[in-house]
């Protein structure tokens, strides 16, 4: 029994030098977020048996779980580098025909060759559009944003600026020096990070176990500030990931020592002479 006791703390060391070796590995991914391997013990008994007398049978891993804390924001200095200070998503949403909807932290927005704002991946950032009728946002819908090149309405008038505030509020600014409001990046919240599935490239997807999204403009609430010309870096520490990977491999060599020690023994009782 001793040997796949051994051999579950084997594997569970394994799983947590993958998971440091992952975190240590993304060190320098912009918003990427680190994982804890969490682990919890076997034990079984006979109804009737006293749990007194009766070792454990070794550990499982209960679970990998996302470390949602804040990551360090540097300056950039570029216009479309957003960055989050607080818990919520950026929304970002493929071209058709695909138009899939993914969750993002990672804010190093560019312009595609339609002038769409999209990330590292292609997806168009969404944004609730601005009524110019009723001179409000509407965030009952969103939409993907997109800077003009030239004024509408006066196409001889070009684009000069374009500013993203603390709320989100996307503005852009002419050669003529009027503005106009291009809409407010819509924020994502919810109940559960630690629920959304992973999908590479610091980008998330809603699960049952994270709840639907609750959508709402930043600098209010759960939704945090946005920052231009900044990024959000990983949330990594490599100090305190060595000592991890240091200590997961004490505890594989441990486990393999049990092994070794508990084959020497089967093994001097095989060969006892009478």
């Amino acid at each position: 029994m001793s040997f796949y006791t051994s051999l579950t703390g084997l594997k569970a060391a394994q799983s947590d030098l993958a998971t440091v070796s992952n975190n240590v590995a993304n060190v320098n991914s912009t918003a990427f977020k680190k994982s804890r391997t969490n682990f919890g013990d076997i034990f079984a008994a006979a109804p009737m048996q006293t749990t007194t007398q009766v070792a454990g049978q070794g550990t499982r891993i209960t679970g990998i779980q996302q470390q949602f804390t804040q990551g360090t924001v540097e300056t950039t200095d570029k216009t479309l580098d957003l960055a989050i200070t607080g818990e919520a998503f950026f929304t970002v949403k493929t071209p058709p025909p695909t138009l899939q909807v993914s969750y993002t932290r990672n804010g190093a927005f560019s312009l595609d060759d339609n002038r769409y704002v999209v990330d590292t991946v292609g997806g168009r950032l969404q944004v609730f559009p601005y009524n110019s009728t009723t001179s409000s946002i509407d965030m009952t819908t969103q939409s993907d944003l997109q800077i003009p090149l030239t004024k509408p309405g006066s196409p001889t008038i070009q684009l000069s600026s374009v500013g993203v505030t603390v709320d989100g509020t996307v503005t852009a600014t002419f050669a003529d020096s009027t503005t106009q409001i291009l809409g407010q990046i819509a924020m994502a919240a919810f109940p559960s990070n630690e629920g959304l599935r992973q999908k590479g490239d610091a980008h998330w997807e809603a699960t049952l176990q994270s709840g639907a999204p609750v959508y709402g403009a930043a600098n209010a609430g759960l939704y945090g500030a946005i920052r231009s010309g900044a990024l959000e870096r990983s949330n990594v520490d490599l100090t305190e990931e060595l000592v991890a990977l240091i200590s997961a491999q004490r505890n594989f060599q441990a486990n393999a020592k049990a092994i070794e020690t508990a084959s020497t023994i089967s093994n001097a009782i095989v060969n006892l002479r009478s």
